[in-house]
């Protein structure tokens, strides 16, 4: 699976993005060694079900290299860890420490969070599920604020988006699932545009950022929730 992302890779790699993005990271670059162990322990097809997130987080992904990888539970529940690398150019304000990051990413832990409490041991849950974000770009301002896909210029969306979507389709066609549950609106429609013509159910869950007031309010029931709609047992 990881030649999907070595051509997403090379299909990123001439993109130019202009202010306000001062600094873009790529986790699969310089975080390659745990997502490729991310990738050979649990990407095995088929799957059941694709939880797809929006792009990593300043102290998730862009850390760990594994999609909402908030540091304690990549590597305490998951089991997961290797030698991360530094971007270049690397934000001042945004350091990646790899797994001696001190800061926890509050979308991740909710994530791995729902995955643990709903599942004896990881490899329990991986025989359904398995996680992906659509971007793995991390884009940072002059003062460190994350800047989100969607907020991109359009034409620096239309070329950033039409290679993520073919990386999608081929990671899609590849672990067969028969359902994706896209966290948040903007994975939903990138989703449903990727993959339209392909057997797959497309649902959406409420993101589990700490902005989204309902996430706040218990982001786990929204989860079960969520998968009840498309017809799914609650693990």
């Amino acid at each position: 699976m990881m030649d999907i992302f070595d051509r997403l890779i090379e299909e990123l790699r001439p993109l130019a993005f202009g202010p306000p993005v001062t600094c873009v990271y790529n986790p699969l670059e310089y975080a390659r060694a745990p997502f490729e162990l991310y990738l050979e322990r649990h990407g095995h097809p088929p799957k059941q079900v694709v939880l797809l997130g929006m792009n990593p987080g300043p102290f998730g992904m862009a850390q760990t290299g594994i999609p909402f990888g908030e540091v304690a539970h990549v590597r305490d529940w998951l089991g997961l860890e290797a030698p991360v690398g530094r971007p270049r150019p690397e934000h001042p304000k945004r350091p990646v420490l790899g797994f001696e990051c001190p800061r926890s990413e509050v979308s991740g832990a909710r994530v791995w969070g729902w995955a643990r409490a709903r599942h004896a041991t990881p490899e329990d849950f991986f025989r359904r599920f398995f996680v992906l974000n659509y971007c793995p770009l991390v884009f940072m301002e002059e003062s460190g604020r994350n800047r989100t896909p969607d907020r991109l210029p359009i034409a620096e969306r239309t070329a950033l988006f039409a290679a993520c979507d073919r990386a999608l389709r081929r990671q899609i066609e590849h672990l067969r699932p028969g359902y994706l549950l896209a966290v948040g609106r903007f994975a939903e429609k990138r989703a449903r545009e990727a993959l339209e013509g392909l057997d797959l159910r497309i649902g959406c869950v409420a993101h589990p950022s700490p902005a989204n007031p309902g996430a706040n309010r218990g982001w786990d029931p929204l989860m079960d929730r969520a998968l009840e709609e498309l017809g799914l047992k609650t693990p």
